[in-house]
């Protein structure tokens, strides 16, 4: 009976043991866990501040100017065509299409 007693309260002991050193191992996950989200959020603002500077229009602009070798639409090679239903005039359609007279062989 002694014997039982002993090893019971050995048993608990482990069990007690175990779970603060479960306790322990929890904590230090949770504390690298908060630190890994603080490293992703500040991550995550960097790539909105550099979304935004790559996607404003002047800089858009800039590269296409550069880079591709494009430029604004002369007066008269953007055409208008309204398409008006016999329905519905409110919800006419406008669209704009600019003419590449560069392939035409003109300019």
């Amino acid at each position: 009976m002694k014997m039982l007693a002993v090893t019971a309260g050995l048993c608990l002991v482990f069990v007690f043991v175990w779970e603060r050193v479960d306790m322990v191992r929890l904590g230090y996950q949770v504390e690298r866990l908060k630190h890994e989200k603080v490293v992703l959020e500040r991550e995550r603002d960097e790539l909105k501040v550099k979304f935004s500077a790559l996607s404003s229009p002047d800089r858009i602009a800039k590269v296409a100017t550069e880079k591709f070798g494009m430029s604004l639409p002369q007066p008269g090679q953007v055409v208008m065509v309204q398409s008006k239903t016999k329905d519905s005039p409110a919800s006419a359609v406008e669209l704009r299409i600019a003419r590449n007279d560069v392939l035409n062989g003109r300019r």
